[in-house]
Protein backbone atom coordinates (compact mmCIF):
# COMPACT_ATOMS: atom_id res chain seq x y z
CA UNK A 1 0.00 0.00 0.00
CA UNK A 2 0.94 3.82 -0.36
CA UNK A 3 -0.39 7.06 -0.07
CA UNK A 4 -0.75 10.18 -2.01
CA UNK A 5 -1.19 13.35 -0.35
CA UNK A 6 -2.89 16.91 -1.90
CA UNK A 7 -4.81 20.02 -1.90
CA UNK A 8 -7.91 20.88 -4.43
CA UNK A 9 -4.99 22.47 -6.88
CA UNK A 10 -3.02 19.15 -7.04
CA UNK A 11 -5.98 16.34 -7.33
CA UNK A 12 -5.77 16.72 -11.47
CA UNK A 13 -2.32 14.57 -10.54
CA UNK A 14 -4.12 11.72 -9.39
CA UNK A 15 -6.98 11.05 -11.82
CA UNK A 16 -9.96 9.79 -10.29
CA UNK A 17 -8.31 9.27 -6.59
CA UNK A 18 -9.98 12.13 -5.35
CA UNK A 19 -13.52 10.79 -6.64
CA UNK A 20 -12.91 7.68 -5.71
CA UNK A 21 -12.17 8.95 -1.57
CA UNK A 22 -15.68 10.81 -2.30
CA UNK A 23 -17.53 7.42 -2.85
CA UNK A 24 -15.57 5.43 -0.49
CA UNK A 25 -17.00 8.17 2.42
CA UNK A 26 -20.30 8.06 0.75
CA UNK A 27 -20.46 4.25 1.34
CA UNK A 28 -19.63 4.42 4.45
CA UNK A 29 -21.12 7.15 6.22
CA UNK A 30 -23.89 7.59 4.52
CA UNK A 31 -24.83 3.54 3.22
CA UNK A 32 -23.82 1.81 5.89
CA UNK A 33 -23.93 4.68 9.17
CA UNK A 34 -27.30 6.53 7.48
CA UNK A 35 -25.63 9.56 7.97
CA UNK A 36 -28.14 12.77 6.94
CA UNK A 37 -25.22 14.66 4.67
CA UNK A 38 -25.14 15.77 1.76
CA UNK A 39 -24.71 13.36 -1.12
CA UNK A 40 -25.67 12.07 -4.35
CA UNK A 41 -25.90 8.39 -5.95
CA UNK A 42 -22.06 7.94 -5.91
CA UNK A 43 -20.07 10.29 -3.89
CA UNK A 44 -20.64 12.17 -0.43
CA UNK A 45 -19.28 15.53 -0.17
CA UNK A 46 -19.25 18.69 2.08
CA UNK A 47 -18.94 22.44 2.78
CA UNK A 48 -15.34 21.22 4.12
CA UNK A 49 -14.17 20.24 0.76
CA UNK A 50 -13.60 23.50 -0.18
CA UNK A 51 -9.69 24.74 -1.11
CA UNK A 52 -8.14 25.01 2.67
CA UNK A 53 -8.54 21.83 2.69
CA UNK A 54 -5.72 18.77 2.51
CA UNK A 55 -5.59 15.09 1.62
CA UNK A 56 -4.33 11.90 2.45
CA UNK A 57 -5.45 8.94 0.68
CA UNK A 58 -4.15 5.43 0.86
CA UNK A 59 -3.73 3.01 -2.61
CA UNK A 60 -3.87 -0.79 -2.56
CA UNK A 61 -3.08 -1.99 -6.46
CA UNK A 62 -4.13 1.30 -7.50
CA UNK A 63 -7.36 1.57 -6.17
CA UNK A 64 -8.39 4.03 -3.03
CA UNK A 65 -8.76 1.87 0.01
CA UNK A 66 -8.67 4.49 2.77
CA UNK A 67 -8.57 8.50 3.04
CA UNK A 68 -8.80 11.00 5.77
CA UNK A 69 -8.90 15.13 5.25
CA UNK A 70 -7.38 18.20 7.08
CA UNK A 71 -7.03 21.39 7.32
CA UNK A 72 -5.91 24.35 9.74
CA UNK A 73 -8.00 25.78 12.18
CA UNK A 74 -7.61 29.43 10.97
CA UNK A 75 -9.07 28.60 7.73
CA UNK A 76 -12.52 29.89 6.66
CA UNK A 77 -14.18 29.06 3.30
CA UNK A 78 -17.56 31.15 3.23
CA UNK A 79 -20.14 30.96 6.26
CA UNK A 80 -17.86 28.12 7.39
CA UNK A 81 -14.40 27.74 9.35
CA UNK A 82 -13.52 24.08 10.54
CA UNK A 83 -16.44 21.33 11.33
CA UNK A 84 -16.02 21.56 15.41
CA UNK A 85 -16.06 25.39 15.52
CA UNK A 86 -19.20 25.69 13.39
CA UNK A 87 -20.50 23.07 15.69
CA UNK A 88 -19.75 25.31 19.18
CA UNK A 89 -21.00 28.01 16.79
CA UNK A 90 -23.80 26.37 16.25
CA UNK A 91 -24.04 25.80 12.38
CA UNK A 92 -24.06 21.91 12.67
CA UNK A 93 -26.84 19.43 13.03
CA UNK A 94 -26.24 16.82 15.13
CA UNK A 95 -22.98 17.60 17.37
CA UNK A 96 -23.53 19.22 20.47
CA UNK A 97 -22.09 22.97 21.12
CA UNK A 98 -20.47 21.80 24.11
CA UNK A 99 -18.45 19.76 21.79
CA UNK A 100 -14.75 21.07 22.41
CA UNK A 101 -13.84 22.81 26.17
CA UNK A 102 -12.27 25.58 24.05
CA UNK A 103 -12.27 26.34 20.48
CA UNK A 104 -8.82 26.54 18.77
CA UNK A 105 -7.78 29.12 16.41
CA UNK A 106 -4.52 29.00 15.30
CA UNK A 107 -2.10 27.67 12.56
CA UNK A 108 -0.54 25.14 14.85
CA UNK A 109 -3.59 22.98 15.44
CA UNK A 110 -5.18 21.26 12.65
CA UNK A 111 -8.62 19.59 11.99
CA UNK A 112 -9.02 15.93 10.79
CA UNK A 113 -12.50 14.75 9.05
CA UNK A 114 -14.31 12.27 7.34
CA UNK A 115 -11.12 9.40 8.05
CA UNK A 116 -12.43 5.90 6.43
CA UNK A 117 -11.23 2.06 5.59
CA UNK A 118 -12.79 0.39 3.13
CA UNK A 119 -14.64 -2.72 4.31
CA UNK A 120 -12.55 -4.68 1.98
CA UNK A 121 -9.44 -4.65 4.07
CA UNK A 122 -10.61 -7.30 6.92
CA UNK A 123 -6.90 -7.90 7.92
CA UNK A 124 -6.61 -5.94 11.32
CA UNK A 125 -3.03 -5.28 10.28
CA UNK A 126 -3.44 -4.17 7.13
CA UNK A 127 -6.38 -1.59 9.05
CA UNK A 128 -3.28 0.20 11.22
CA UNK A 129 -1.59 0.36 8.07
CA UNK A 130 -3.98 2.23 6.26
CA UNK A 131 -4.67 4.64 9.72
CA UNK A 132 -0.62 4.94 9.66
CA UNK A 133 -0.63 6.09 6.04
CA UNK A 134 -3.25 8.30 6.14
CA UNK A 135 -2.09 10.34 9.71
CA UNK A 136 1.23 10.27 8.16
CA UNK A 137 0.02 12.09 5.14
CA UNK A 138 -2.18 14.58 6.86
CA UNK A 139 0.95 15.22 9.53
CA UNK A 140 3.66 15.82 7.15
CA UNK A 141 1.38 18.75 5.34
CA UNK A 142 0.51 19.78 8.48
CA UNK A 143 3.78 20.17 9.39
CA UNK A 144 5.13 21.33 6.52
CA UNK A 145 2.95 24.59 7.60
CA UNK A 146 4.21 24.99 11.22
CA UNK A 147 1.26 22.93 12.31
CA UNK A 148 1.98 20.87 15.52
CA UNK A 149 -1.12 19.36 16.69
CA UNK A 150 -4.14 17.62 15.00
CA UNK A 151 -7.58 17.23 16.95
CA UNK A 152 -10.50 14.99 15.25
CA UNK A 153 -14.06 14.23 16.46
CA UNK A 154 -14.06 10.29 16.52
CA UNK A 155 -15.42 7.33 17.95
CA UNK A 156 -13.27 6.02 21.38
CA UNK A 157 -11.45 3.28 19.66
CA UNK A 158 -10.07 5.38 17.75
CA UNK A 159 -7.65 6.85 20.19
CA UNK A 160 -7.00 3.26 21.27
CA UNK A 161 -5.59 2.92 17.49
CA UNK A 162 -3.97 5.80 17.49
CA UNK A 163 -1.85 4.71 20.45
CA UNK A 164 -1.29 1.88 18.79
CA UNK A 165 0.81 3.10 16.09
CA UNK A 166 2.60 5.47 18.32
CA UNK A 167 0.79 8.87 18.69
CA UNK A 168 -0.52 9.64 21.96
CA UNK A 169 -4.19 11.44 21.75
CA UNK A 170 -6.14 12.99 24.49
CA UNK A 171 -9.98 13.60 25.03
CA UNK A 172 -10.78 17.14 25.02
CA UNK A 173 -14.22 17.39 25.59
CA UNK A 174 -17.56 14.92 27.00
CA UNK A 175 -18.88 12.35 24.63
CA UNK A 176 -22.05 12.35 23.02
CA UNK A 177 -23.93 9.88 21.19
CA UNK A 178 -25.00 10.83 17.58
CA UNK A 179 -28.48 10.22 16.41
CA UNK A 180 -27.99 9.20 12.89
CA UNK A 181 -25.79 5.69 13.63
CA UNK A 182 -26.25 5.55 17.90
CA UNK A 183 -22.42 5.52 17.98
CA UNK A 184 -20.44 7.49 20.77
CA UNK A 185 -18.17 10.07 19.51
CA UNK A 186 -15.49 12.00 21.01
CA UNK A 187 -13.36 15.61 20.86
CA UNK A 188 -9.82 14.40 20.76
CA UNK A 189 -6.08 16.08 19.79
CA UNK A 190 -3.11 14.80 19.32
CA UNK A 191 0.99 16.01 19.09
CA UNK A 192 2.54 16.00 16.12
CA UNK A 193 6.01 15.21 16.26
CA UNK A 194 8.37 15.12 12.82
CA UNK A 195 9.95 11.26 14.07
CA UNK A 196 6.40 9.85 14.51
CA UNK A 197 5.10 11.61 11.05
CA UNK A 198 8.03 10.01 9.16
CA UNK A 199 7.30 6.59 10.16
CA UNK A 200 3.97 6.49 12.51
CA UNK A 201 3.43 3.06 12.55
CA UNK A 202 7.17 2.06 13.31
CA UNK A 203 7.39 0.00 9.98
CA UNK A 204 8.86 1.26 6.69
CA UNK A 205 6.63 3.59 4.90
CA UNK A 206 6.58 3.40 1.32
CA UNK A 207 7.05 6.97 -0.74
CA UNK A 208 3.73 8.16 -2.69
CA UNK A 209 4.69 7.63 -5.97
CA UNK A 210 1.32 6.44 -7.91
CA UNK A 211 -0.34 8.56 -10.42
CA UNK A 212 -3.48 7.50 -11.82
CA UNK A 213 -4.01 7.17 -15.71
CA UNK A 214 -6.97 9.81 -16.84
CA UNK A 215 -9.92 7.09 -18.68
CA UNK A 216 -8.68 7.46 -10.29
CA UNK A 217 -15.72 12.36 10.39
CA UNK A 218 -20.42 14.18 9.89
CA UNK A 219 -21.38 17.95 9.14
CA UNK A 220 -24.55 18.54 7.25
CA UNK A 221 -25.28 22.71 7.39
CA UNK A 222 -27.93 24.23 9.96
CA UNK A 223 -31.02 25.87 7.90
Amino acid sequence: MEKITFNLTELHKYGTAFFEYLALRKQFFVDQLGWDIPHDDDVEMDQYDNPKAYYSLVLKDGKVVAGGRAMATTAQWGSHTYMLRDAVEGKIIGIPNTIVNEVEVTARVWECTRVVVSSEIRDPAESAECLALIVNGLAEQALEQNGTELMALSRPSLLRALRKIGYNPRAIGEPYVNSDDGRRYVAMSMPLVEEIAEKPHHMPVPKATHIAKHSLVHAPIKL
